[in-house]
């Protein structure tokens, strides 16, 4: 069985997943094509594609989940196949039917696997028979809230609601109560719908302290079948994998070969062509459950490709044109350790609230052995409100976990990036956190560790404030004028006649500010970017780097923005924010809950704004009556606008 060799590419998706799928596709001779929305036009998979077809659009229904458009885009740019990436249509069995009616290849299974393994009620359905363990849960037909409600009750609190058609964390919640059920439900249900087109929903029972453990299979058109061994994703925020690692930690070969062989028995149950991973939840006592089959390329993958030495696009591309696996199962290398976080713009401080805007300062880790970046972004590019927010994935390499574990540390200590906040600090916690030394994992840690991963804001040292000051003032232009380059005043050096030489500035930094006076003939030197400050023997360096009236300044393990203090603007943003709530990042608006006039209780739920394919509860901080309302269901809002303005009660 073969199909016609394939010469030219495009790739149904955008970010880092489309980078490199396209990296892989130029090393095998091909050409690439990229898609791109309008507000993507100039967006980094654009730029590095031979070829590219603008959709239209923002949203991504306008444009990435446009079978159609996709579909007349190969066709115009000669492309034979289409890769999906992951999330958008990658698990669409009509996008792969309308490829395949299409005269064109899909990179990915065939739509029957996607139909029996995409949804996560069949799957478990097609589980149960097979004889795979399943988490206790309801997975039928019947949505109703009252079916929800009996289901719950017969599981037990707490549940977790979940997407049949959903991955990444999307339509997914946890409930702890009864009272919390409607709600919850209602907003999943919006969520799936908005994010894969279907609303279908699956309630289970929420483990206690599980690990996520899931295993890569891979399969020919020929009938062979194959597991590259297995990933651990047990830290994660918000259902979101945070770090993923390979292998899974303290994992004997018999329950890796016994959850690898159930694997494998899933896939080949359902005719499965190309790359999946079957998921498990791993006890204590090493009892596996299925959890799910995602039939398609893991944004996790560059892990297992560090353990095997294996390229798992260029064995896509050659299982679809009919080529047979390279390896036995025998083959299967495991060499060494690999662990992968992901970089999102968002704001830990803040409930992990995506973040948008220009990236200002960006500038990744060194490369070299072991270390790997796969990124989608560049300096000067924006950040988009309809889009996941992952920047990208740091991936290090070790001949075993702690070599890895250090180099990875190495590299988020190199790594910057300025203008929005990420999480960069927060993974640089998790890797240097003793209990993921020791490799104690499970799907609690981030919870367990809060005070460590998520430190609450503390005033910046004086320390801090004079350091800013030195960086501030030493990346300056070096000339204020160049008519009489003699004069004292033709610098800002801070000259002053008889007296030592000193300045002051008023700067702010993450709503704090400090006037800061400045010994300028004993200061720190900036060289190159890095500001030296010694102290007690010991020189330390610190990233500075100034753009504009901006100095970006690292200072231990976080980025951070000093600015000139400005007390106008500061007093407006006061006022602005009096009995008003404000959205907290570009979104839209989906759902306005209250009426001008109305009187609500603390914590109502007031507006819910969907951003990055997430929907974000807007609640009353205090019982009020709504005073005014300043937006629509349907409207964009920017970071920072009115939304409801909420008087308090007498």
């Amino acid at each position: 069985m073969s199909s016609p060799l394939i010469t030219c590419v495009l790739v149904a998706n955008r970010g880092e997943i489309a980078c490199r799928v396209m990296r892989t596709a130029k090393a095998l001779g091909m050409t690439t094509v990229a898609v791109h929305s309008a507000t993507d036009r100039d967006a980094r998979h654009s730029r590095e594609a031979d070829i590219r077809v603008d959709l239209g659009g923002s949203k991504a229904a306008d444009s990435y989940l446009q079978i159609d458009k996709l579909i007349a885009a190969a066709k115009a740019s000669g492309a034979q196949a289409i890769h999906p990436g992951y999330g958008f249509l990658s698990e669409n069995p009509g996008f792969a039917r309308a490829i395949a009616d299409a005269g064109l290849i899909f990179l990915g299974p065939p739509a029957s696997a996607i139909d029996a393994m995409g949804s996560k009620s069949a799957a478990k359905a097609l589980m149960e028979t097979a004889g795979v363990p399943l988490v206790p849960g309801y997975h039928g037909a019947a949505q109703d809230l009252e079916t929800f409600r009996q289901a719950a009750a017969r599981i037990g609190y707490p549940v977790l609601l979940k997407a049949t058609a959903g991955g990444g964390g999307k339509g997914m919640k946890v409930v702890e109560d009864e009272s919390q059920l409607a709600e919850a439900l209602a907003s999943a249900q919006r969520e799936a719908q908005s994010s894969f087109g279907n609303a279908q929903m699956l309630v289970e029972k929420y483990l206690i302290q599980p690990r996520h453990v899931e295993i890569q299979v891979f399969a020919d058109q020929h009938g062979h079948c194959l597991y590259l061994n297995e990933r651990d994703c047990s830290i994660q925020r918000r259902h979101q994998k945070v770090v993923e690692e390979a292998p899974a930690p303290g994992l004997s070969p018999a329950l890796r070969q016994a959850m690898g062989e159930a694997a494998v028995r899933a896939a080949q149950a359902i005719g499965y062509v190309g790359a999946g991973t079957v998921e498990f939840l791993l006890d204590a006592r090493g009892e596996f459950f299925f959890m799910e089959m995602n039939t398609r390329l893991q944004v996790e993958h560059p892990v297992t490709e560090a353990i095997t030495g294996l390229d798992l696009v260029a064995w896509q591309i050659r299982v679809a044109q009919g080529e047979p696996l390279p390896m036995t199962q025998d083959q299967v290398p495991l060499r060494g350790h690999a662990i992968e976080v992901r970089l999102y713009a968002e704001d830990p401080a803040n409930d992990f609230l995506p973040a948008t805007g220009r990236l200002a300062l960006y500038r990744e880790s060194a490369p070299g052995p072991g270390r790997r970046v796969d990124s989608g972004v560049e300096q000067g590019d924006d950040v988009s409100p309809f889009y996941d927010p992952m920047l990208g994935k740091l991936i290090a390499w070790g001949e075993d976990r702690e070599q890895a574990r250090l180099r990875l540390l190495s590299m988020l200590d190199e790594f910057a990036v300025g203008g929005l906040k990420t999480n960069l600090g927060f993974l640089r916690r998790i890797i240097g956190h003793p209990a993921f030394a020791a490799a104690q994992l499970d799907t609690g840690f981030i919870p367990r560790y809060q005070e460590q991963l998520l430190p609450a804001a503390s005033e910046l040292s004086d320390e801090f404030w004079q350091a800013a000051g030195h960086g501030f003032m030493q990346s300056q232009p070096a000339r204020l004028r160049e008519d009489d380059l003699a004069s004292p005043w033709a610098a800002a050096l801070g000259f002053r006649a008889g007296l030592p030489a000193e300045t002051s500035l008023h700067l702010s930094c993450d709503g704090q500010d400090r006037l800061v006076t400045l010994q300028t003939n004993a200061a720190p030197q900036l060289r190159n970017e890095h500001l030296l400050i010694e102290d007690a023997g010991l020189r330390r360096s610190h990233l500075a780097v100034r753009h504009g009236q901006t100095l970006f300044l690292r200072w231990q393990g976080e980025m951070r923005s000093v600015t000139l203090f400005d007390p106008i603007a500061a007093v407006d943003a006061g006022q602005a924010h009096q009995g008003g709530l404000t959205a907290p990042m570009n979104g839209s608006i989906v759902r306005v809950l209250v009426d001008v006039g109305q009187t609500v209780e603390a914590g109502t739920q007031l507006v819910v704004l969907e951003a990055m394919k997430m929907e974000h509860s807007i609640r009353a901080p205090h019982a009020g009556v709504i005073k005014a309302l300043y937006c629509q269901e349907g409207e964009m809002v920017g970071e920072g606008s009115a939304l409801v303005e909420l008087e308090v009660l007498a």
